[in-house]
């Protein structure tokens, strides 16, 4: 998911794969507006999660 959403910021949606995109919108991570990819707020939701998660193993 993390390196989806980079790709995102990175404006290189094109490099996700299909079928992650439509995981990732099947789990409303992800939405369609205007013919592009947004993060939706479910979806920054995982991100922090993930980042925190991260952070905390690499305290240990």
């Amino acid at each position: 998911m993390l390196s989806a959403v980079d790709l995102l910021y990175r404006r290189r949606a094109d490099l996700i794969g299909d079928g992650t995109i439509g995981d990732y919108v099947a789990l409303h991570w992800l939405e369609w507006n205007g013919g592009a990819l947004r993060l939706t707020v479910t979806g920054q939701n995982v991100c922090d999660q993930l980042k925190a998660e991260s952070r905390e193993l690499q305290e240990q």
